[in-house]
């Protein structure tokens, strides 16, 4: 068992209002803002919370969102802004953790709940809107500080202040960033392997990178080809 004295929740934040947005899901509920006092924490999220996209959004892998502190910082000083808690989207705002290098499966005890780190997120075009930024999507994937979507394997509640203890790290050692960029689709494939709760999400994000590498070795070898027919 491993404890990080100095992992801490800073904010607890819930939906403030839907917003009406110009994408293909029409409504979000991306605007969270801290709340006071303890927090319920369900299977299914946080009370007080709720998400519109049910199709990409929610279930039980994506539960409750956490992004930390200092790759928050980093954007903020990056975009000459403060981007205040629940500006991501994010439930939980961590202070003295990486959460984008967390291992998948790794469990962290919060308050009376036990919550395992199960996904990276994926940005897409209503955080695109939100965010008011050009590229905004391609410059959060090149940064791929992603944050993690975490499982609720313990209901309880969750208040700003309280400590984060890893209590669980899989040997896997892979990473969240490590299944959001798919650098090393070996390793990934060992995550299946061994990782009896991999999420559809995580299976489908390693399909895809399966693919883009199988598309650019083709397009490699057609390349190729060509060379050497023009050297003919």
């Amino acid at each position: 068992m491993r404890s990080d004295d100095t992992a801490r929740v800073l904010a607890v934040c819930v939906v403030h209002a839907d917003l009406e947005v110009p994408t293909r899901v029409g409504r979000t509920a991306i605007d969270k803002r801290p709340v006071t006092g303890r927090v319920g924490v369900r299977a299914l999220g946080l009370d007080g919370d709720h998400v519109c996209d049910t199709k990409h959004h929610g279930g039980v892998h994506q539960a409750v969102y956490a992004y930390a502190e200092h790759d928050a910082r980093r954007w903020g000083d990056e975009l000459g802004r403060e981007l205040p808690a629940g500006w991501f989207g994010e439930n939980l705002r961590i202070s003295g953790l990486a959460v984008s290098d967390a291992v998948i499966g790794a469990r962290w005890a919060i308050g009376d709940t036990l919550l395992e780190v199960s996904a990276p997120r994926v940005p897409c075009a209503t955080f695109q809107h939100w965010s008011g930024e050009a590229q905004w999507v391609k410059r959060f994937t090149l940064r791929s500080d992603t944050g993690a979507y975490l499982r609720v394997l313990t209901e309880g509640t969750i208040g700003a202040g309280d400590p984060v203890e890893v209590v669980h790290v899989p040997e896997h050692g892979i990473t969240v960033r490590d299944v959001f960029t798919g650098d090393d689709m070996d390793r990934l494939a060992t995550l299946l392997e061994h990782e009896s709760t991999v999420s559809d999400d995580i299976r489908m994000q390693i399909d895809r990178h399966a693919r883009r590498y199988a598309n650019a070795a083709r397009a490699a070898e057609r390349r190729g080809e060509l060379s050497t027919e023009g050297a003919r």
